[in-house]
C-alpha cells in the first residue's frame, strides 16, 4: 500500500478497489487501457507510447494482471516503482487477490532462484563468448589476406564470419535481456554495440520485436515472430481461420516444402535488412544507425583492399545467407512446433510451457544455440544469464510435474524436424478444411 504522501504525491484516490472484471473492461479494446501489479491497478493509458520496452508489449497486458511479466522483465525495480506510483489508481478488492497454486509456487520459485543467486552473470563467461567473437573475426581476415581468396580460402573465411556473427547474434540477445551487466543502462550500451556494431542491426528494433514475442510468445496478433500468414499458416487455430475466410494466397498445404526456399535462406539477407532499415529511418534510431555505419565502414576498409567493394558486399551477404539457415533453425525449433493460438489468458508459467520446448544439453549444442536449447527457462526467466539455465533446470522440472504441466525436451535433429512436420500438420488442417467447405 502506498503512504498518504506517496498518495497525494500522484493526485489519484489511490484508495479505491476495483474487480478484475472491471479491470479487464479496461484492456484492449476499450479507449482507457488498465494493468494490474501485485494487486495493485494502474491507469496506462498515457504510459504506453511512453513505455521505453516498447508500446505494444505493455499494451498487451491492457486488462490483465501483468505482474509476473513485469517481474520477468525489469531488473532495477526500484527505478520503475518511480514511474508506477504515478499510475496507480486502486487495488484489487480483497476478495479478487487470490492466486491460482500454479501462480504462487512459480512465483516461490522464482524467490527461491533469486536467493541462490541465479540472476547474478559470470562476465569472465561473457568476456570470454565476446573474445572469441573478434579472434574469429580477426582470423577471418588474417587468413584472406595471406592465404588469397581462392574458393577454398574464401569458403573457409565466410564460414569463421558466420560463425561469429551467429555467436554475436546470441550475445546481443543476452545485453538486450539485461542478463549481463548489473544495470539496465550498462545493458544497453553494450547491447548497441554488439548489435550494431557487430552485426549492422538495431537494438531498438530487436527490443520492439523480441519483448512482444517473450511477454506473449505464439499468442496471435501479440507475437510478431509467429504473425506469418500470408506464407504460413502456423498451429492448429490459424489454417481453420483463414481457410474458412478464404484468405492467402499459397499452397499451404506445400508450406512444409517451399519452407527450405523462403525462410531460412531469405530471412537474414532480405527481410530482417528490409525491417531494419525501415525502422531506423521511421523512428530516428540515430544511435543504431551510427553503429551500423561503424560496422559498415570497417567491413569495406578491411576487405575492399582483398575483394574489391562489390566482392565485400558479396562475401557480406554471402555471410548472411549462412547465417540465416543458422538463425532460423535455432529459434524456430522451440517455438513453431508448440501451440499457436489466439490469446488464453493463461498464468505465466502454463503460458510459457505450451509455447516452448527445449533440446537437450551438450556442450555443442549449448554453444550453437546460444543456450537457447533451455528456451524453457530463459521465457521463464528472461534476465537470468544463459550459464545459470542448467542449475533451475530440476527446479522448473519439479515445478512442472507438480502441476502436471508437460515439459518438452528434444533431441537437437528431432526439434529440427518438428519444425517440417509442424508446417506440414497445419498445412493440411488448412487444405481439409478449406476444401470441406466447398
Amino acid at each position: 500500500m502506498m503512504t498518504g504522501k506517496e498518495e497525494a504525491s500522484t493526485g489519484r484516490p489511490t484508495g479505491k478497489t476495483f474487480t478484475k472484471e472491471e479491470v479487464k473492461q479496461h484492456g484492449n479494446n476499450s479507449n482507457e487501457k488498465w494493468l494490474i501489479i501485485d494487486n495493485s491497478v494502474y491507469d496506462i493509458t498515457r504510459w504506453i507510447d511512453r513505455h521505453p520496452g516498447g508500446r505494444r508489449v505493455i499494451r498487451h497486458f491492457a486488462g490483465q494482471d501483468g505482474t509476473d511479466a513485469y517481474t520477468a522483465f525489469h531488473i532495477n525495480k526500484e527505478v520503475t516503482k518511480n514511474f508506477l506510483k504515478h499510475l496507480l489508481i486502486g487495488h484489487l478488492a480483497p476478495d479478487q487477490q487470490d492466486n491460482d497454486p500454479i501462480t504462487e509456487d512459480f512465483r516461490a520459485l522464482r524467490k527461491t532462484v533469486e536467493g541462490m543467486g541465479l540472476f547474478e552473470a559470470n562476465l569472465p563467461f561473457y568476456a570470454a563468448h565476446l573474445s572469441h567473437i573478434v579472434i574469429l573475426q580477426l582470423v577471418a581476415w588474417l587468413w584472406m589476406h595471406y592465404f588469397g581468396s581462392g574458393w577454398a580460402s574464401y569458403l573457409f573465411v565466410a564460414i569463421l564470419m558466420t560463425t561469429a556473427q551467429a555467436q554475436a547474434g546470441w550475445l546481443q540477445h543476452d545485453f538486450g535481456h539485461l542478463s549481463v551487466c548489473k544495470t539496465s543502462s550498462a545493458n544497453h550500451v553494450w547491447h548497441k554495440i554488439v548489435q550494431g556494431g557487430i552485426k549492422a542491426a538495431s537494438a531498438c528494433w530487436w527490443n520492439y520485436r523480441h519483448f512482444q514475442h517473450h511477454a506473449k510468445p505464439n499468442v496471435i496478433a501479440k507475437d510478431p515472430d509467429v504473425d506469418m500468414p500470408y506464407l504460413f499458416v502456423l498451429g492448429d487455430y490459424v489454417p481453420v481461420q483463414w481457410a474458412k475466410k478464404k484468405r492467402g494466397i499459397l499452397p499451404y498445404n506445400f508450406q512444409q516444402n517451399y519452407f527450405f526456399l523462403i525462410f531460412p535462406p531469405l530471412l537474414l539477407p532480405l527481410y530482417f535488412h528490409f525491417e531494419n532499415a525501415v525502422f531506423m529511418i521511421r523512428k530516428r534510431t540515430y544511435v543504431d544507425i551510427g553503429m551500423a555505419a561503424i560496422f559498415f565502414t570497417l567491413l569495406f576498409s578491411m576487405y575492399t583492399p582483398l575483394l574489391g567493394a562489390w566482392g565485400t558486399f558479396k562475401l557480406y551477404m554471402f555471410v548472411r545467407f549462412l547465417e540465416s539457415h543458422w538463425f532460423v533453425w535455432v529459434t524456430q525449433m522451440n517455438h513453431i512446433p508448440m501451440q499457436v493460438d489466439k490469446e488464453q489468458n493463461s498464468d505465466w508459467l502454463t503460458s510459457q510451457l505450451v509455447a516452448t520446448c527445449n533440446v537437450e544439453h551438450s556442450f555443442f549444442n549449448d554453444w550453437f544455440t546460444g543456450h537457447l536449447n533451455y528456451q524453457i527457462e530463459h521465457h521463464l526467466f528472461p534476465t537470468m544469464p544463459r550459464h545459470n539455465f542448467i542449475k533451475v533446470q530440476p527446479l522448473v522440472k519439479s515445478l512442472c510435474a507438480k502441476h502436471h504441466i508437460e515439459y518438452q525436451s528434444k533431441t537437437l535433429f528431432q526439434a529440427f524436424g518438428d519444425i517440417v512436420r509442424s508446417l506440414k500438420k497445419s498445412g493440411q488442417i488448412w487444405y481439409d478444411t478449406y476444401h470441406n467447405l466447398g
